[in-house]
């Protein structure tokens, strides 16, 4: 392994544990089921969204620890371009809450989750399937997409 897969691999993984610990805060015990409710709440993404490949939206392997905007080829809005967000599980769960009003003028048209249970059940699932076998596979975002010239975030074509 090259080492900036290695120093990718290692920020992946420390981010991944971050998450799950901040997912479990407050909680007496961590909940065995909340990356299974998760992944039936992820089916609402499902319309614009795919953990492998990237729709309507990006794809979402590898987006714990990932900069907002950089996933090769894929046209993002240019707020979220701009945006220098990194995927923490706290900003997840802020954008995930309320998207426009963290990314004005992203052009994810979502409303949000307002029910915290929801998001913390998403976020287990994403933090889950993050580290899987289906997403072992993908490549990982290699930094900031050159700059488009379509305001819409759709896959490049």
């Amino acid at each position: 392994m090259k080492p900036g897969r290695r120093r990718h691999a290692a920020l992946a993984m420390l981010l991944s544990l971050a998450c799950h610990q901040v997912l479990a805060a407050g909680d007496a015990e961590p909940d065995a089921g909340a990356a299974a409710r998760g992944a039936l709440i992820y089916e609402r993404c499902a319309a614009c969204h795919a953990l492998e490949t990237d729709r309507t939206g990006p794809r979402h392997c590898g987006l714990v620890g990932r900069r907002a905007g950089s996933v090769p080829g894929f046209d993002y809005s240019p707020a979220m371009r701009q945006s220098k967000i990194i995927w923490t599980a706290a900003n997840l769960d802020r954008f995930l809450k309320a998207p426009l009003a963290m990314v004005p003028g992203t052009a994810m048209g979502y409303d949000g989750i307002k029910d915290q249970r929801e998001r913390r059940d998403l976020l287990a699932y994403l933090a889950k399937a993050g580290q899987g076998a289906r997403c072992r596979a993908v490549p990982a975002a290699a930094g900031p997409p050159a700059a488009r010239p379509m305001a819409h975030q759709r896959p490049a074509r």
